[in-house]
């Protein structure tokens, strides 16, 4: 029990280390709300269209989606209900970002970050449909891009 406690105080510290403030991030997550933090120093994030998301999982079902998700990208990935996912990526891909199907938010950029442990899906409050399992783990650019371009496809009705 010992352990996972530092795990998630490292994930935490790991997750606000780009705020100024970061008591003011647990007092958001402690508050239920998500804490809004700076990206760009710790990681990138890729704002994924829901519905490209879902055409690459071929289910909109949130445990299917996340079962797709950590497979493929095998790492950190945020819902936003019905609007976006974000994939956490390293710090710089927005730098190097090619993909037309999807955004980076980086340096100087802001998003709501759930509280590490709100992984239970919900209607409106964003949550993590693939939760970070340690500080520093991070999608890989390249399977996100991929994981876009399989879900375009299959919108598109060519198969990927």
């Amino acid at each position: 029990m010992y352990a996972k406690a530092q795990t998630e105080s490292a994930i935490a510290r790991w997750l606000t280390s780009s705020s100024p403030a970061p008591a003011a991030a647990h007092e958001a997550w402690h508050d239920g709300r998500p804490a809004m933090l700076r990206i760009g120093k710790p990681y990138d994030a890729v704002r994924m269209p829901l519905a490209l998301v879902h055409a690459a999982a071929e289910s909109s079902a949130p445990d299917v989606v996340a079962s797709v998700l950590a497979e493929v990208l095998d790492g950190p990935v945020i819902c936003f209900p019905g609007v976006w996912y974000y994939a956490l990526v390293p710090s710089g891909t927005c730098e190097t970002w090619r993909a037309a199907e999807a955004l980076v938010r980086g340096r100087g950029g802001w998003l709501g970050i759930p509280r590490p442990d709100r992984t239970e899906p919900t209607p409106v409050t964003p949550y993590w449909a693939v939760p970070v399992e340690q500080a520093g783990k991070l999608c890989d650019p390249a399977a996100v891009a991929e994981l876009l371009r399989v879900g375009r496809a299959r919108l598109e009705g060519v198969a990927p």
